[in-house]
Formats: structure tokens, C-alpha cells, sequence
């Protein structure tokens, strides 16, 4: 690392729906400076999608292998495909003096932390679990079935927030993020 410029590695994580993607995204368009780490998968891309812009995509064999060889800060298995954080992409970025942004789910938070003590770790709250299931009844994509499981996993994790070096609310986006600005500049 660069001792005149140090990189940071920031980790944002919280229940679905809480508006952490919306958030990232706000934040990497003000700062340019700031870099979100792009994820390794098996899974096909998908139209448009583009090799080390969206994801790394691998082969079944070839992601196992990579886990074998602790290639990854964090992985994890979804719908049938493997997802996982490359570590050697995130450690040179950082050694640049870069800002990295994980935003990932919490057990692959709690993965980081004990990879990357270092991590500036950040969990996103919402301002209720009964604004969160307005939310997420509002985007209108899941079943009664999934929206009640989305809330158990939610509970289940705001548990887990003071974890976390810092908790923010997301009750007024502009006022998260200013919060979250001054968690990866000031700190």
C-alpha cells in the first residue's frame, strides 16, 4: 500500500430492499474516485453484459478451482451458480491507493471481516421492517411467499448490524448518503 495514498476497501451491506444498489450507484457517480468491485460468477451472462464490466464469468471448474486456491475474499452459492469477490483484483486496487466498494450480503460481509480486517464495514438500515416490506410490496416482483421469507432474512440480518462499524438509516436518500460520504472520506 502506498503510504502517501492509502486505499480503503468499504464494505455496504443490508437487508433487500433497504436501497443499497440505488445508493452505490448514486455514490459512484459523484465520485469518480470511488470503484465497486465487479464479482466473479458461473453463471451465463446475460444480452449486453460484458466480460470485467459486469462480471468476471468463469466455469464451474474453473471457480472450484479458485476456491480451492482461497482466490476469493468471499463466495458464495446462488440459484445454482457460484458468485464470489476476486481477491487479488480487490488487494491491487487498494495497493493503487483506490477506494473499493463491496456492496454484498451479509454472510459474505462477515466472510471480509476476518479476510480484511481493515474494511471500512457499513450496514444500511431502513427506517422500519414495515417500511422495508412497504418497499419491497412496491417493486411489485415477489410472491406473498418470497415477500415474508425476504422479511425473515431481513429481521435476521438487522440483528446483525451492530456488527458493523457504522449503521445507516435509509430514511431520506441525500441524507444517507452524505452519511455514508463522510464514512469513506473522513475516516
Amino acid at each position: 500500500m502506498s503510504a502517501d495514498n492509502p486505499g480503503k476497501l468499504i464494505v455496504i451491506t443490508g437487508p433487500s430492499g433497504v436501497g443499497k444498489g440505488t445508493i452505490v450507484r448514486l455514490l459512484l457517480q459523484r465520485h469518480p474516485q470511488l470503484q465497486l468491485s465487479i464479482s466473479a460468477t458461473t453463471r451465463q451472462p446475460r444480452p449486453g453484459e460484458i466480460e470485467a464490466v459486469d462480471y468476471y464469468f468463469m466455469s464451474k471448474e474453473n471457480f472450484e478451482t479458485a476456491i480451492a486456491k482461497r482466490d476469493f475474499l468471499e463466495w458464495a452459492e446462488y440459484a445454482g451458480n457460484y458468485y464470489g469477490t476476486p481477491r487479488t483484483k480487490v488487494v491491487e486496487q487498494i495497493e493503487k491507493g483506490n477506494y473499493i466498494i463491496l456492496e454484498i450480503e451479509l454472510v459474505g460481509a462477515r466472510a471480509i471481516a476476518n479476510i480484511f480486517p481493515d474494511a471500512r464495514r457499513i450496514f444500511i438500515l431502513p427506517p422500519s421492517i414495515e417500511e422495508l416490506e412497504q418497499r419491497i410490496r412496491s417493486r411489485g416482483k415477489n410472491s406473498e411467499e418470497s415477500t415474508a421469507q425476504r422479511l425473515e432474512i431481513a429481521r435476521e440480518e438487522i440483528a446483525a448490524s451492530d456488527e458493523f462499524d457504522l449503521k445507516i438509516v435509509n430514511d431520506d436518500l441525500e441524507t444517507a448518503i452524505a452519511q455514508l460520504e463522510a464514512a469513506i472520506f473522513n475516516s
